[in-house]
């Protein structure tokens, strides 16, 4: 005897999953994703903290994974990896160098902490995302669909809603992190933190709280609308297909690929300004503002031109394409699993009763 399947939509309101059940689900996501790209982030990042190290001996740029690390390297010749390694010669030399060298572990370096900031980080992003996607969806349904069984989702709702959502997480982790990068470079205790930030506050104002927002912005709110764009339509495109774990994983991985490109750039510019703040915050008592985003493009530009923008193009392809198939996948996994609680406990379904397919929408 088989058992009974029945299809179920999964932004149907009578099942849709509660906003502490996306937390779990997202908060699983950032586990998994960080254990597995970690390595290929550290590749990224440390490439194009050797460009900057030609130039400035003072501080680099360091990031594990999810989070990023301002690291001072003290003696003033440069960071310690780099003196350790030599010059990278791209992803796979930088790989092979480092876990033979520095131990392959070193690869997971910091994941601890940056775990603590990332997942609060993670889980507002995509919690945020889900609550104002699905608003501005039955809003415009509801003004503008007369249909009351058909439910569309209009290609601006995933921009708006990814936007926004990447916006505010930025913004609430952003003095978050100004703390723990002052207490890792200066090594700070936590009764001392509140004189750095006092500090910070008398010389740029609470504003100064979020330094090097503005570049994270620049990078991320573009990244994360284009990728919900793509990952959306991909899903309305194969409406008729089940939207499995693989599925999610290939459509993760295209929509991430996508926005890597057109953002990588902005990514840049992002390493090279944190490092400058990061230059001014350790080694001054009197920390100033960053140079601005043209200023920064055009240095990079005569230094190195045009393929100056695009430096850690292969490892960042290379680490974006599996976070993000890893991450999406997760998540909607993590849905299905408590969209199947949720429509169980609404219908009263026996235990022998599987919800097999898992629609988009009724587009």
């Amino acid at each position: 005897m088989t058992d009974d399947i029945i299809e179920v939509d999964l932004d149907d309101p009578r099942f849709r999953i509660k906003p502490y059940q996306q937390m779990m689900a997202s908060c699983t996501g950032a586990l998994v994703t960080s254990i597995f790209v970690t390595p290929l982030d550290v590749v990224k990042i440390r490439l194009q903290a050797q460009q900057k190290a030609m130039l400035s001996n003072k501080c680099f740029l360091y990031c594990n994974g999810l989070m990023d690390h301002l690291c001072s390297c003290g003696n003033g010749r440069g960071p310690e990896w780099l003196r350790t390694n030599g010059k990278f010669n791209g992803t796979v030399d930088a790989l092979v160098k480092i876990g033979k060298r520095e131990g392959i572990l070193s690869l997971w370096s910091g994941l601890s902490p940056t775990l603590v900031l990332a997942i609060p980080a993670t889980i507002v992003y995509f919690v945020s995302y889900e609550q104002l996607r699905l608003f501005l969806k039955d809003n415009y349904n509801r003004r503008f669909v007369q249909d009351s069984l058909r439910k569309e989702q209009p290609f601006w709702i995933p921009v708006v809603a990814g936007g926004t959502a990447r916006i505010g997480a930025a913004t609430l982790v952003s003095p978050l992190e100004l703390i723990r990068t002052k207490m890792q470079s200066q090594k700070l205790s936590y009764a001392e933190i509140r004189q750095a930030l006092k500090t910070v506050i008398k010389y740029s104002g609470f504003s100064g709280l979020w330094m090097g927002l503005s570049s994270t912005l620049l990078r991320d709110v573009p990244f994360s609308a284009i990728y919900w764009f793509n990952y959306e339509s991909l899903k309305k495109i194969f409406r008729n297909v089940q939207h499995t774990f693989t599925f999610n994983l290939i459509g993760g991985a295209v929509a991430g690929s996508i926005a890597a490109f057109c953002t990588i750039p902005f990514d840049v510019v992002k390493t090279h300004r944190q490092i400058e703040m990061g230059e001014k915050e350790i080694y001054s008592d009197k920390p100033g503002r960053t140079s601005s985003t043209f200023t920064i493009i055009n240095r990079i530009y005569k230094q190195n031109g045009i393929r100056g923008l695009f430096t850690g193009l292969t490892p960042r392809l290379v680490k974006v394409a599996p976070a993000c198939a890893i991450m999406i996948a997760t998540f909607e996994h993590g849905k299905r699993f408590f969209q199947a609680r949720n429509a169980n406990e609404v219908l009263g379904l026996e235990p022998n009763v599987q919800i097999l397919r898992y629609k988009y929408d009724n587009t």
